[in-house]
């Protein structure tokens, strides 16, 4: 089957103690738009938390995302990382720039060569690091940080949430691939956050248009893609159509 400009596939890979459930909201609404869609779970989380002692760090979770675009193989992939996984599509598009069309940064790191997650913390959050490295384990945050309010929502989310490798955190990324450089980038900044929540990823959106990519923002809580679907869905498409 011929794949028309703006069908490309979509590659969506989420963040911290997440899942691949946390697309569910998300990705039908792509499918019925007319795309392809992959939605993995990290080594390590979710339904593949058995295993997380297999020495899961950031290198695990690039290795995940790249070896899906290649085993599936997906071409002009738009690919989206939420929260954490600003990271991982940062080393996916260092190690398999060809196979990709654009990289979406979801209310995500904007970390640099060699910087690590832990490089893009205040002093505090860095204090929180040392402390779970201990036992190598970060506890999932509660959903009402991120701007969930619905209480069966949250109830649903904490259910599913699991211990994240605090290794992933730790490492520094690659990115200093030419090829991987002159992809088009994109950030989605979601403003919807309560205001006690810290604004991690404020800095994140200011080095984007440092940078000159496309910046919007979106009037959703940092979980955007289960409190707003419909809203992501639609700037998504729009991102893939122009991209």
């Amino acid at each position: 089957m011929t794949r028309h400009r703006g069908h490309d596939p979509f590659v969506l890979v989420h963040g911290s103690s997440g899942g691949s459930w946390v697309w569910k909201r998300l990705a039908p609404l792509l499918r019925a738009a007319g795309h392809d869609v992959h939605a993995p779970t990290l080594t390590g989380l979710a339904d593949r938390a058995h295993l997380l002692d297999c020495g899961v760090d950031l290198t695990t979770h690039v290795t995940d995302i790249a070896e899906l675009l290649v085993f599936e193989d997906l071409t002009a992939a738009i690919l989206v990382g939420n929260s954490y996984a600003g990271m991982v599509v940062t080393g996916v598009a260092d190690r398999v720039p060809e196979r990709l069309r654009c990289v979406v940064y979801l209310d995500a790191y904007v970390p640099e060569d060699g910087q690590s997650a832990v490089d893009l913390w205040s002093p505090e959050r860095r204090a929180f690091a040392e402390q779970a490295e201990s036992d190598g384990v970060a506890q999932p945050p509660p959903p009402a940080l991120f701007g969930v309010t619905d209480p069966a929502l949250e109830a649903w989310i904490s259910a599913r949430m699991t211990p994240h490798p605090v290794a992933t955190y730790t490492e520094p990324v690659a990115a200093a691939n030419a090829a991987s450089r002159a992809l088009p980038r994109v950030f989605i900044a979601c403003r919807g956050n309560p205001p006690t929540t810290p604004d991690v990823f404020g800095p994140s959106a200011a080095k984007a248009r440092a940078f000159g990519w496309d910046v919007h923002d979106l009037a959703a809580g940092h979980l955007a893609m289960l409190t707003a679907p419909d809203e992501l869905a639609a700037l998504l498409v729009r991102i893939a159509s122009r991209a």
